[in-house]
């Protein structure tokens, strides 16, 4: 390789030159951070030598230890997405995300690396606790600066890497992948929940081909995993760009709403006041919206959180927090898709 792609091949010598600082870098440390579990990601502390101008501490994002991972990253694109987001995308953007200080990949697919901005003392959300609506205002208008940088834009057809089609490979593995969900959870969600799933496989083409009513960038897996927080939760920056894509930005704040708020009776009155807020956010951006059809958009898109719920669940490494935190993304949206519904639309 020639790059490092993880803390313990990296050296001091090639760090401080990739952050600018040739020779100025005596050591570092490293620690993992984040519950991601398509990648790896350290906190590295940095120590420069006297009068260096130069960050204390950066994130390097690496490919996943797990080998089931690395798979569905190669077949799907994803470590190719997050580091074409940051190379061709992030800095005109103008949506709120870490700063990339360098980024490479192999020929591969898989062997990666990305140095960021370390944007603490922000944290992390926390999927398994949730988030109100409240909580989620400045997500929404994060989401909607994204939504209005490429909305009905040429451009989105012209990335390779953006327009590539995982729709046969998603025919092919979905079913399947859904019996294995279905019996895993089987003690864990209730049945009309476990059915939703059933209601996507049988009207899978219609959900896959399905023309959004304004085409734009999505970020794919907008939960509050992958935002971080400003300390007092009125800021917060988008990270995790390895599912983006091209679809209805309705259905990004579908998959937010449904999957962040915990208290059923709080989501199913979240869902219009957080639609009406994205699309005055829209406006705000310069993008005129119609907002009836994306209504639609968005109560298709309210399945999205479950789908990915199956489809990752059954193809990253497993743990305890993975597992509650897939039965979750799964519940709550289904619930969601069920009070909009959504399986009718199809």
């Amino acid at each position: 390789m020639s790059f490092p792609t993880s803390p313990e091949v990296m050296t001091a010598e090639w760090l401080g030159s990739v952050l600018g600082h040739p020779g100025k870098l005596q050591r570092f440390t490293s620690a993992k951070v984040g519950t991601g579990q398509m990648c790896d990601s350290y906190r590295l502390t940095l120590d420069w030598t006297n009068g260096t101008n130069a960050p204390a501490t950066v994130i390097a994002k690496c490919p996943s230890h797990d080998e089931a991972s690395r798979n569905i990253a190669k077949l799907t694109g994803t470590y190719v997405k997050e580091v074409s987001w940051y190379r061709e995308l992030a800095a005109a953007s103008g949506v709120p995300a870490p700063r990339c200080y360098h980024l490479e990949i192999a020929d591969d697919e898989v062997d990666f690396i990305l140095i960021l901005s370390d944007l603490a003392p922000a944290r992390q959300g926390d999927q398994l606790a949730g988030l109100g609506v409240a909580g989620l205002v400045p997500c929404i208008e994060a989401a909607a600066s994204l939504h209005a940088h490429l909305w009905n834009d040429p451009r989105l057809a012209q990335l390779p890497w953006l327009a590539r089609d995982n729709g046969d490979l998603v025919r092919a593995l979905f079913p399947q992948l859904y019996l294995g969900f279905r019996e895993r959870y089987a003690a864990r969600l209730a049945p009309e929940i476990l059915d939703v799933g059933a209601g996507i496989v049988a009207r899978l083409d219609a959900y896959l081909s399905r023309e959004p009513a304004a085409r734009t960038l999505v970020h794919g897996d907008l939960r509050i995993d992958n935002i971080l927080f400003a300390p007092d939760g009125n800021a917060c920056w988008l990270v995790d760009w390895q599912t983006l894509g091209r679809g209805s930005g309705a259905t990004d704040l579908a998959y937010l709403v449904g999957t962040s708020i915990a208290d059923p009776f709080e989501r199913a009155a979240a869902d219009r006041p957080a639609f009406d807020h994205w699309i005055g956010a829209l406006g705000a951006n310069a993008v005129d919206p119609d907002p009836a059809a994306l209504w639609d958009d968005y109560r298709v898109g309210a399945l999205s959180g479950y789908f990915m719920a199956v489809f990752a669940s059954m193809n990253v490494e497993r743990t305890d927090r993975g597992d509650e935190m897939f039965a979750v993304m799964a519940e709550r949206p289904a619930r969601q898709a069920l009070a909009l519904g959504s399986l009718e639309l199809l």
